[in-house]
């Protein structure tokens, strides 16, 4: 798997992670420090999911997130 570095930062508690494809395509997963430990690995596994389904590569976010999430 690619390079993922992982930043635990306090955000808005409705926002559980925010994923960025870096320069050297790498990417780096911002977790919610503020959630449970638990949450925040539901999160990291939603992070590698998109990262594994090459979705940075795809255009349409709603198709993604249904993707995703079985939807």
């Amino acid at each position: 798997m690619e390079d993922i570095n992982i930043q635990l930062l306090d955000m808005d508690t409705k926002i559980p992670e925010h994923l960025i494809k870096n320069n050297d395509d790498s990417y780096t997963v911002f977790l919610n420090a503020r959630l449970s430990q638990e949450s925040r690995l539901k999160s990291y596994y939603h992070a590698l999911q998109h990262i594994a389904e090459h979705d940075f590569e795809k255009e349409n976010v709603q198709e993604i997130e249904w993707e995703t999430h079985d939807i």
